[in-house]
């Protein structure tokens, strides 16, 4: 593998969370100049089709950003733009950490598949998704961030598609949001 493709494929790694989070919980900038650490039981590299396949207790970091997964698929287009998936690991679930700029608080998510999109800045958490920050969480069964727009959607079927829960409190979606500075406001 070729140091410009293995840089390729490690920077799409870090991209692949750091570029989902809302500018707030953005990741440290310092962790970009951190050199990249890549465990796997085997790496498979596919030229023709710009696709590496990291397999087997994969582990990544840089700086302070970890991910592991069982396995991690990183695709490039023909313009540049890549494509992460992160799938499996422990209980089944990708997970990725990493501190907040400036913040002593971590930024930390899993589902069953992460994937990220460069092209379009967006993260999507797919089957028992959640994700954490501080003291704000939200969980459902499929979690999509866009970081252009700094929107989420929050689904409770990994389909991305909103199914009636008919009263069974385990298809809802779950939030937890903490106040933010100033004082709590009361209501008369």
């Amino acid at each position: 593998m070729s140091t410009r493709t293995t840089t390729a494929v490690l920077t799409c790694l870090a991209v692949l969370l750091a570029a989902g989070l809302p500018a707030t919980v953005r990741a440290e900038r310092a962790d970009r100049d951190k050199p990249v650490n890549l465990e796997a039981d085997k790496v498979t590299v596919d030229d023709r089709t710009r696709t590496h396949t990291f397999e087997g207790n994969v582990v990544f970091t840089q700086g302070t950003l970890t991910i592991r997964a069982n396995r991690v698929v990183v695709t490039q287009d023909v313009t540049g733009y890549q494509k992460g998936v992160a799938t499996g690991g422990e209980g089944g679930l990708a997970r990725f950490r990493q501190k907040r700029e400036g913040q002593d608080l971590w930024m930390e998510g899993e589902a069953e598949r992460i994937e990220h999109d460069a092209k379009t800045e967006i993260t999507r958490f797919f089957s028992r998704a959640h994700v954490k920050s501080g003291g704000d969480e939200v969980r459902g069964q499929f979690i999509q961030y866009d970081a252009i727009s700094e929107n989420y959607t929050v689904t409770n079927s990994a389909d991305a598609k909103t199914v009636p829960s008919g009263g069974d409190q385990s298809k809802r979606v779950r939030a937890i949001i903490q106040p933010k500075g100033g004082p709590a406001v009361t209501t008369p």
